[in-house]
Order: structure tokens, then C-alpha cells, then sequence
């Protein structure tokens, strides 16, 4: 792990109206993360897990304070430029895998780089590499209606790592799996966190999770109410 600091999070504020009122998710969050961290933020439902990990990949916006990414300031930031930093800077991992059911395991991973132009020898060597990464080489040619959910969770690990993006958000990706397959896939995201020295920032509350984790962030209404970095 390098000292590079790639999320600084100021006094982040998000409020939601409800009714005539409003909720607050967040509340005065300062964190930072660096190049490569294995990280959670870990609670409940309800207790903002969601919501930040949404304003750290740009896809919502704060209420106060700000999100500096990549040098970049979430709160300033136009919805272009947001496009722009995700596309190419943050690959994204589901609990429901989001697959794109017509298309095959392939065409699945390809897809974030037909958005950044890549030509076709270049997307050709990253899909097989990232397919490889997980072990996938066999269902290369498979629609996400013949996989299982760890091998579809796979699929969705490879298309978020196919670009080497600097930063993997991942929202309860082993909520839909059994032990067997959220091992699996965990080993999976280790391995390429050490080899491809990518930052992991996980939002959960699966136990099985937190054991993967080196730095634990718990969140309690809003608020971040501990932070430990777990030695291995």
C-alpha cells in the first residue's frame, strides 16, 4: 500500500426530505482513505452505509461539506464531468449484479470499455485478463440466465475491475450468495486489492465481509462511531 490519499471526506452532511421534514443520513463524516485500503463501512440498514458510498462514487451529491476523489470535489463537480470521473476512475459492484441479460459473459465485461474507446485488440486482451482474474474462462460465451449467482457476481467483479479503475465500491456484493460463493468471491477481490494495488471500500453488514477487512469504518445513525485499522 502507497501513502497516495485518493478519498478526503470534509464534514459531509446528506439530508433527504421527508413529508414536510427532513431526514439526516449523514452527519459530520471525516474519513480519508489511501491508494490500495481494504476497507468497510460497516452498520445496520439505515445507518448511511449506502448513501455514502453513492457520494464517494459521484452518483449523489452532499448536503454539506464534500467528497475530494482523485483531486476531485464531489460537491463541485457537473454531472459530465461525474459521468466522466466514474467511466473511468471507479468500477462499481451490486448485490443484484446488474447484468445485462442479452448480452453474453463477454459482451457483459467488454462493455465499460466500448464507453472509453478502447480499440478492439486492446478490449479484447483486458476482458480475457479480468475473466481470467475470476475464473471465468469457461463461461465466456454463457447469457447471465445460465450462471449461478457467485459466478454472475464474478462476472460483475470482472466488468467493474476491467478498466483497473483506483477505486471498487461495493454495495452488499455478498448479500445474495451462500458462505461457499461469498468466500469465493472475497478471495477473488483480496487478490486483486494486493496485485493490482486497487482500493476496495465495501458498504455491509455481512459478517463474513467484515473478517475480509482491514480497516473497519462503523457507521450508527449517520454517524461514524469507530474506525480501526485490523492487523493481519
Amino acid at each position: 500500500m502507497n501513502n497516495k490519499t485518493i478519498i478526503t471526506i470534509n464534514n459531509l452532511a446528506k439530508r433527504f426530505p421527508i413529508g414536510g421534514g427532513e431526514f439526516t443520513a449523514l452527519k459530520n463524516i471525516n474519513l480519508k482513505f489511501e491508494a490500495g485500503e481494504f476497507a468497510g463501512l460497516v452498520g445496520p440498514s439505515g445507518s448511511g452505509k449506502t448513501t455514502m458510498l453513492n457520494i464517494i462514487g459521484s452518483l449523489d451529491n452532499p448536503s454539506d461539506g464534500d467528497v475530494t476523489l482523485l483531486g476531485t470535489s464531489i460537491k463541485k463537480i457537473n454531472p459530465k464531468r461525474a459521468s466522466s470521473l466514474r467511466k473511468h476512475h471507479i468500477g462499481f459492484i451490486f448485490q443484484t449484479y446488474n447484468l445485462m441479460p442479452v448480452y453474453t459473459v463477454y459482451e457483459n465485461v467488454e462493455f465499460p470499455l466500448l464507453l472509453l474507446k478502447k480499440s478492439a485488440a486492446e478490449r479484447r486482451k483486458a476482458v480475457l485478463d479480468a475473466l481470467e482474474w475470476v475464473g471465468l474462462m469457461d463461461k465466456i460465451k454463457s447469457k447471465p440466465k445460465q450462471l449461478s449467482g457467485g459466478e454472475s457476481q464474478r462476472v460483475a467483479i470482472a466488468r467493474a475491475m476491467v478498466k483497473r479503475p483506483e477505486l471498487v465500491l461495493a454495495d452488499e456484493p455478498t448479500a445474495n450468495l451462500d458462505k461457499e460463493n461469498s468466500y469465493h468471491i472475497l478471495d477473488t477481490m483480496v487478490k486483486l486489492n494486493k496485485e493490482l494495488n486497487t482500493t476496495f471500500l465495501f458498504a455491509t453488514h455481512d459478517d463474513k465481509v467484515i473478517k475480509y477487512l482491514n480497516r473497519i469504518i462503523r457507521l450508527e445513525d449517520g454517524k461514524v462511531v469507530a474506525d480501526d485499522i485490523i492487523k493481519k
